[in-house]
């Protein structure tokens, strides 16, 4: 298979990394920019979670049992991972990020403000993911948030009272970003993340 080709103009490896509340649109424009063939490849992160319906092992996430969960943390194979909505972790190996930007490779990945936090630490010790790394937060407006919540069908009102109020506290860390994008709609959204990839690359 060959290979996509590298974003035009790319100086080196590219990490882009995308946080904001459930329901932002984040994992969408993950999967949109590696669709568009510039040359990226999405970070699988690892969770907890059991899989929701057509969510495959590998594909939409590493689905490992909590005893498992523990083992990787134990071995000190996760970049970063932390507890999620009470009761379930989430957490990036670290194989799954360092090894292909090592080979000049271009990633996207959706993490939450836990997640950036620990791998902004991280970055000040690491120059490979010092100079490659992106952060872009998406902002939604409460009554839009809510709506798209509901318009999913995946949780119950306890589950999304829960996230929104996670979203919340999401919410006021956007200024540590490098990058935010007011959402509105799924093409405006991809226009400005396209927008923020022009700037990185210089």
């Amino acid at each position: 298979m060959t290979p996509d080709p590298a974003p035009p103009g790319a100086k080196g490896p590219v990490l882009l990394v995308l946080a904001g509340p459930a329901g932002s649109g984040k994992s969408t424009l993950c999967d949109r920019l590696v669709d568009a063939h510039l040359g990226f490849t999405r970070v699988i992160t690892s969770t907890t979670r059991s899989p929701r319906q057509g969510e495959v092992n590998g594909v939409h996430y590493h689905f490992f049992s909590p005893e498992e969960f523990d083992r990787r943390v134990s071995k000190g194979e996760f970049l970063e991972w932390a507890w999620v909505h009470g009761d379930r972790r989430y957490g990036t190996l670290a194989s799954s990020v360092l090894d292909p930007l090592a080979e000049g490779k271009y990633l996207v990945m959706s993490v939450d403000v836990q997640g950036v936090e620990s791998l902004r630490r991280i970055a000040g010790a690491n120059p490979l993911l010092h100079r490659s790394m992106t952060t872009i937060f998406i902002v939604v407006d409460h009554d839009r948030l809510l709506a798209r919540m509901r318009a999913r069908g995946k949780d119950d009102e306890a589950e999304i009272a829960r996230r929104m109020e996670t979203a919340e506290a999401e919410l006021r860390e956007a200024h540590k970003f490098d990058y935010v994008i007011e959402s509105r709609t799924r093409d405006e959204d991809f226009a400005a993340l396209l927008a923020i990839l022009e700037r990185v690359r210089g």
